[in-house]
């Protein structure tokens, strides 16, 4: 009987859907009678060794054998606990007020609709009351209860048939979130149900994670199915918020793109501060931040999409001693950040319980480690404040000039904008600093070409290869990661700069990979890729083609899995379709093509006979379809042999396809060869796409570090390009803590700022007014409206935390210490939600600022304590003065309040300073340069009448500021109104850049132009030139995949190429440049390569180009014109 039951399986295995064998490894043995329970158990291992024969034959991620958990094995009195443990109300209670939560939150008439019918006695919200309600043994809704237990606050889409189905809570969600319809309608009397087609999970499992939401994705063991047996399920995996789903990817054709992963974020206070814990589930790793202000951690809130917000008992008791947190200040900025948002208490030993909490939310096994990468707070300074985060628009402030816009050129974003962006809200140590500082100086002054440098979120390359879901395209850009880092090591320019970069990626990534190691890793890496991917060079994995057969069929059929990998490592699988293909086609030239003849033959009216092969693509074959073919007298002429043996076409659940379409036997059986040689190919790539996977993890701290390393590459040499094109600079940063010695410290804390202008503007524009800002104390500024107070203190803001980052700051030079803290604020608004007014708000930041200040910080306040009445308000504002000054920070306090200037301070570090104005034609205007002294005209009356104040306001306000100063009236001025072309592969590629070079440089040396030995420097299809171009003339020829040549010159090389490289023939070009001394040589130089290259065996573009006046000719004399490297 076992040996039977066992051949019996065999046999269905096989005889299902070649297509689907990869699943098999899921198989559940749902069809095992429970008569005998020691058969069965028996039966039930063969089974097993069945499946793991399948695995091993076939590739696939060995899967571990269930225990003796198996439903159709556990006795019945067993089952019935089993049963209750899943409808135990009391357990399950806390996940079921979370869905009770949930389903309060849903506004749309028909989920509300739809709630009514539900009922929170088990975890799906299942009333088993109402119609298809049951939860009995052997039904499809207890095996969806037993899947939903294991992850009960998911929502849980289950594959049925051609649908992903949900119940419930989750037909609730899915109706809400994701806009699907319910299934039966409104008015239907059964438990609530919706779904989406197979087609459109994508689309669902993104609406749903976009709005919160994890998803547990429960497929279907696909293939025939015994009767009276149900298909066996398997959890094929999940999608969380920043954490899609995989499953299946690495049979994709396409790359897969990620979002960036989003942490669970815990949050507590100890006695150095508040505190931030950060999980990321993706990259199993963890960092905890401690000693943190409010103003600091509402920051790191803010900008970032966290998965799941944990606060920790901690934080309910504030200082003052209440339970009302932030009754009186303390806490009440953070409290107003996470009321408005979802948030959960937690208690215990935060960094355990946290790591506790995650393993729950994604079904993680307790032994699975989570690496800690926190990054040591000592000597680094203060994560930035939501003050400077928000008025120098690092997080995006409306009317505030975004920094982030101005560091780096449009094109360049993603990735290593992120970086940027989370350099500059957690500003790193001196030496990091330092670090990132010597590899921009060092990329400003290369010579040679550079790297595309290719950016790989390392989150989504972890959890591909992790899931073994990376596809070819994937690898291929993990092999231009580790290349571009072999080119760098490679070359005696480049190399230095791989160098410098890796401390500041050792700090991003929180692991310690030696140079040697990272190159030796990489080499490997490599390799091991371009042995078994194809890297589109082959010629030997041609689509199938044969006249007789529609293009379609073949192309459909091989192109999802030919050119994956190198056909070495499948030749018998290729061989074997090869000749399948064959076959086929022999079958249909016998079957199918003298009926056709005979069609084609007959010569009738319209509506008379037709016949013709065709491709059904709906059902992936390759039939006859025509009508009326059939002869009234059959007369043993050619084809109706033929036509007696057409039978009629049936799809894969045997249902009749139509009245035209036909197939024979041969034509089936061929069919069926086919596509089990194509189901047998395509699983080989699989399998060799997931061993490859299973390898790279053994080096996936080697990628990782790469990866992070490619990012900042990239971000920092877009830096400086576009630095390099605004005209910033290279501050120098002196360290704060390099001496206790008062002279040597003194030194360290002063800061130079010479030709400093505002971030957002360019000098080239005639609209920058640079100003020189020399602070070794705290400056009181003062000004008239609109004279740029703000304006200087944004930029000094600015300039410090780009110097402190080791990044160009916006100035002709530049001295910054490196500051514990940068600390800028500005305008506050007042928060009804908190009840808190302007005043209030102002005090609480301020008062955070004056308590965290050092000796070694940089504070800017502007126009302090505007928000309340003048005499005490410039008493509070010269009390903090003095604080500052007794702290002997630098900074600028910004004010309109001319009565600090009347008071006794008690200031020893603190000089006037005021933005100057001037008289033009009897007006006074602001000059936006900073000066020494004290500025006591406000410019109030011409601002508001500049404004648009009506004129009566105006005058009687200037005879109330008269009787307020008991003279005669101020005078007011008034203000006036206000195809088919050979390629060209990579060796034949460099022998013709070569000879074009060698052609240049002769032309150049004929008398004519004086060249350096290497004035010309290539650049590849995959690199860029380096940021030392920018704003140089160049002369540049672009070679193109045709071999003809295209000369130009520019003044901006970076953004040219890429404007060429943005037309399909010039995307995979090469280009060659050289640096010449200015516009107008260039020219000349650009003329005479075009008039002469084509006398030298090259064929142009533009040779139009070429017919410019009085130069460009053979005789032509350039002067003693030299061309420099």
């Amino acid at each position: 009987m076992i040996s039977d039951m066992h051949r019996f399986f065999a046999s269905s295995l096989m005889a299902s859907s070649p297509r689907l064998l990869f699943l098999a490894w899921s198989l559940q043995p749902a069809f095992i009678s429970h008569s005998h329970q020691s058969a069965l158990r028996s039966i039930y291992l063969d089974w097993i060794n069945y499946v793991r024969l399948v695995e091993r034959r076939y590739f696939l991620r060995p899967r571990k054998a269930p225990e003796t958990k198996v439903p159709e094995m556990i006795p019945m009195a067993a089952r019935k606990v089993h049963q209750q443990k899943f409808m135990n109300e009391e357990e399950h209670q806390p996940h079921m007020l979370w869905w009770k939560e949930k389903m309060r939150m849903c506004k749309k008439p028909s989920t509300i609709h739809l709630e009514k019918r539900l009922s929170y006695s088990n975890l799906l919200g299942m009333d088993v009351t109402l119609k298809n309600g049951s939860l009995k043994e052997g039904t499809l809704n207890l095996e969806i209860l037993q899947f939903k237990s294991r992850f009960p606050r998911e929502v849980l889409l289950c594959r049925v048939g051609e649908f992903y189905e949900a119940v419930g809570f989750d037909a609730c969600i899915l109706v809400e979130y994701a806009g699907l319809n319910p299934m039966g309608g409104l008015h239907s009397d059964g438990v609530p149900k919706a779904g989406c087609p197979v087609v459109n999970l994508r689309q669902t499992l993104d609406d749903l994670t976009r709005n919160g939401f994890s998803v547990c994705i429960v497929e279907e063991v696909q293939g025939p199915v015994p009767t009276r047996s149900r298909k066996g399920r398997f959890i094929s995996g999940h999608a969380h918020p920043g954490s899609p789903y995989v499953f299946g990817l690495a049979g994709a054709d396409h790359d897969v793109e990620f979002p960036d992963p989003m942490p669970v974020v815990g949050v507590w206070r100890s006695a150095k501060g508040y505190c931030l814990i950060s999980v990321v589930e993706t990259l199993k790793t963890y960092s905890a931040e401690e000693g943190l202000t409010e103003e600091a951690l509402v920051t790191k809130l803010r900008i970032c999409q966290y998965h799941h917000l944990y606060l920790h008992t901690s934080l309910r008791n504030n200082s003052s001693g209440t339970s009302r947190w932030g009754e009186y200040g303390d806490g009440g900025l953070l409290w107003g950040e996470c009321s408005s948002k979802y948030f959960e208490w937690f208690d215990g030993d935060p960094v355990q319980e946290l790591l506790g909490k995650v393993r729950e939310i994604y079904g993680l096994d307790e032994e699975i480690p989570f690496r800690n990468v926190t990054i040591s707070s000592e000597h680094r300074p203060q994560p930035l404040y939501l003050g400077a985060a928000t008025q120098i628009g690092v997080i995006p402030t409306e009317g505030i000039p975004s920094l982030l816009q101005f560091l780096l050129p449009s094109s360049c974003a993603g990735l290593p904008l992120l970086y940027i962006r989370d350099l500059l809200l957690n500003p790193p140590v001196f030496e990091i600093a330092s670090a990132i500082q010597d590899a921009c100086r060092l990329m400003s002054n290369l010579t040679c070409s550079i790297p595309d440098f290719t950016c790989i979120s390392t989150a989504k390359l972890v959890k591909l290869l992790e899931s073994k879901e990376a596809n070819h395209i994937e690898f291929c850009r993990i092999k231009n990661v580790v290349d571009e880092i072999l080119h760098m090591s490679s070359n005696a320019e480049l190399s230095p700069v791989l160098r410098t970069l890796l401390a500041p990626t050792s700090v991003a990534t929180g692991l310690q990979v030696e140079y040697d190691l990272l190159v030796n890793e990489c080499d490997l890496i490599s390799q091991r890729i371009g042995e078994v991917i194809s890297l589109g060079k082959e010629n030997d994995q041609n689509i199938s083609s044969f006249e007789i057969i529609p293009d379609g069929f073949f192309e459909d059929m091989e192109s999802s899995w030919k050119g994956r990998v190198k056909r070495i490592h499948a030749e018998e699988e290729f061989v074997q379709v090869d000749q399948a293909a064959e076959a086929l086609c022999l079958a249909i030239t016998e079957d199918f093509l003298p009926i056709v003849l005979r069609v084609k033959s007959v010569i009738s009216p319209n509506g008379g006979t037709k016949g013709e092969i065709c491709y059904s693509k709906e059902h992936e074959a390759v039939w006859f379809k025509g009508k009326r073919f059939r002869p009234t007298v059959w007369a043993h002429t050619p084809g109706e042999e033929q036509i007696k043996q057409l039978l009629p076409a049936y799809d894969a659940k045997g249902r009749k396809v139509g009245e035209e379409w036909f197939t024979t036997t041969k034509v089936d059986n061929a069919l069926t060869r086919y596509h089990e040689a194509c189901d047998k190919a395509r699983g080989k790539v699989l399998e060799l796409l997931r061993e490859l996977s299973a390898e790279l993890q053994n080096n996936i701290n080697v990628l990782v570090f790469a990866s992070m390393s490619r990012v900042i590459s990239k971000a920092l040499f877009s830096h400086v390009s576009e630095g390099r094109r605004r005209g910033w600079t290279f501050p120098t940063i002196k360290d704060s803590y390099i001496s206790q010695d008062k002279a040597e410290s003194k030194i360290a804390k002063e800061m130079e700022l010479l030709g400093l202008l505002p971030y957002w503007l360019e000098m080239s524009q005639g609209n920058a007014i640079p100003n020189d800002v020399k602070m070794h104390s705290l400056f009181l500024l003062t000004g008239p409206n609109g004279g740029g107070k703000s304006s200087i203190l944004r930029s000094i803001c600015a300039a410090s935390i780009l110097g402190i980052c080791g990044l160009m700051v916006p100035a002709k030079s530049a001295i910054i210490p490196h500051f514990d803290s940068v600390m800028l604020h500005m305008k506050s608004y007042d928060s009804p939600v908190d009840g808190k007014s302007t005043f209030q708000i102002e005090m609480s930041e301020i008062r955070s600022i004056v308590t965290r200040a050092s000796e070694k910080s940089l504070v800017l306040i502007d126009e302090i304590c505007r928000g309340t009445e003048t005499a005490k308000g410039t008493c509070i504002a010269g009390s903090i003065l003095e604080t500052l000054d007794r702290v002997g920070c630098l900074g600028i306090v910004s004010t309109h309040l001319h009565g600090l200037f009347d008071l006794p301070l008690n200031t020893n570090n603190t000089t006037f300073k005021a933005m100057g104005t001037k008289i033009v034609d009897g007006v006074i205007k602001p000059t936006l340069k900073l000066t020494d002294g004290v500025c006591r005209e406000s410019l109030a009356f011409q601002t508001a009448q500049r404004e648009g104040m009506p004129g009566p306001i105006i005058e009687r306000a200037a005879e109330l500021y008269k009787c307020m100063k008991n003279s005669k009236v101020l005078y007011v001025p008034v203000v006036p109104g206000m195809g088919s072309k050979r390629a060209v592969n990579g060796s034949e590629s460099e022998t013709l850049a070569k000879e074009v070079e060698r052609s240049i440089l002769i032309i150049c040396q004929k008398g004519i132009v004086k060249v350096g030995k290497t004035a010309c420097v290539t650049v590849g299809p995959r690199e860029q030139p380096p940021p030392s171009t920018v704003g140089a003339s160049c002369l540049y020829v672009i070679i193109r995949s045709d071999r003809k040549l295209y000369v130009g010159q520019t003044d901006d090389l970076v953004g040219r190429l890429r404007s060429h490289r943005s037309k399909e023939e010039m995307q995979d070009a090469t280009i060659l440049y050289i640096v010449v001394p200015g516009k107008s040589a260039a020219c000349k130089l650009e003329t005479l390569l075009i008039n002469q290259l084509p006398s030298e065996g090259f064929k142009l573009v533009n040779k139009a180009d070429g017919k410019h006046r009085n130069f460009g000719t053979s005789d032509l004399s350039l002067g003693a014109l030299t061309l420099h490297p």
